[in-house]
C-alpha cells in the first residue's frame, strides 16, 4: 500500500464504528429509558460501540505504525486508549443506573439520559477531530 492507501484505510476503519454509532445512538432519544428491555439494548449498543473502537484502534495505531507514522499513531493510540480504559468507566455507571432502575428509583432512567447524551456528545467530538485530521494524516508521509 502507498502511504496515502495506508491513511485512508485507517480514517475507513476508525470512521465507520463511530460513524454507525453517530447514526444509531439518537434513535434512543426517542424512546423511555426506564423500560427495561430498552435500556439493556442501550447498554448493549455502548459495550458494542467500545468493544468496536478497541479493536479498530488498535488495528489502525499498528498500520500507522507499519506506515512510519508515529505520530499519527500516537493520536489513534490514544483513542484506542481512552476506548479501552473508557469502557469500564461508562459501562460501571450504565450498570449502577440499570440496577438503580430495576431497585425502583424513579429518577435512574434521567442519569441514564444524561449517560447516553455523554457518550454521543463524545463520540461526535472525537469523530469530528477525526474528521478534521483527515488532510493532515493522508498529507504526512
Amino acid at each position: 500500500m502507498t502511504p496515502d492507501a495506508v491513511a485512508v484505510a485507517v480514517m475507513v476503519i476508525l470512521l465507520f464504528p463511530m460513524g454507525y454509532f453517530t447514526l444509531a445512538s439518537p434513535a434512543f432519544l426517542l424512546v423511555r429509558l426506564d423500560i427495561q428491555p430498552v435500556a439493556q439494548l442501550l447498554r448493549g449498543m455502548f459495550n458494542a460501540h467500545f468493544l468496536v473502537m478497541r479493536v479498530a484502534g488498535i488495528i489502525a495505531t499498528l498500520a500507522l505504525l507499519l506506515d512510519g507514522r508515529p505520530l499519527a499513531a500516537i493520536g489513534v493510540g490514544l483513542l484506542a486508549a481512552l476506548a479501552i480504559g473508557g469502557r469500564r468507566w461508562f459501562m460501571q455507571r450504565m450498570d449502577e443506573q440499570l440496577n438503580a432502575g430495576k431497585a425502583g428509583d424513579t429518577d435512574a432512567a434521567g442519569r441514564l439520559r444524561r449517560l447516553h447524551w455523554s457518550g454521543m456528545l463524545c463520540n461526535a467530538a472525537l469523530l469530528a477531530a477525526l474528521l478534521v485530521s483527515i488532510p493532515y494524516v493522508a498529507a504526512s508521509a
